[in-house]
């Protein structure tokens, strides 16, 4: 699970450092600011994330309204809504 602030390194460059310094290449989520407003990031973004099949994504703070739609339309599945006071549950069968 990679948990972010603001991700201003963007998403898949945090998650590929995380693989290489862990050695752990599965990808189980993602959790928190996203860094993605519009354009075309957004659409390479998703792209590399959805090939991660992560089981969860939670975007959080400075991830656009645009590219949250983006991502629940990509990653329906794997997509949660996030908002103060959201809790969740990460583990073996959720």
């Amino acid at each position: 699970m990679i948990l972010t602030g603001c991700g201003h390194a963007g998403i898949v460059n945090l998650v590929r450092h995380a693989q290489k310094v862990t050695g752990i290449q599965r990808l189980y989520g993602v959790l928190g600011g996203l860094h993605l407003r519009s354009g075309p990031v957004v659409d390479r973004t998703i792209d590399e994330s959805a090939a991660e099949a992560p089981q969860v994504v939670v975007p959080a703070h400075c991830t656009s309204w645009a590219a949250q739609q983006a991502l629940a339309t990509r990653l329906p599945d794997a997509f949660l809504p996030n908002s103060v006071g959201s809790t969740f549950l990460l583990g073996a069968g959720i």
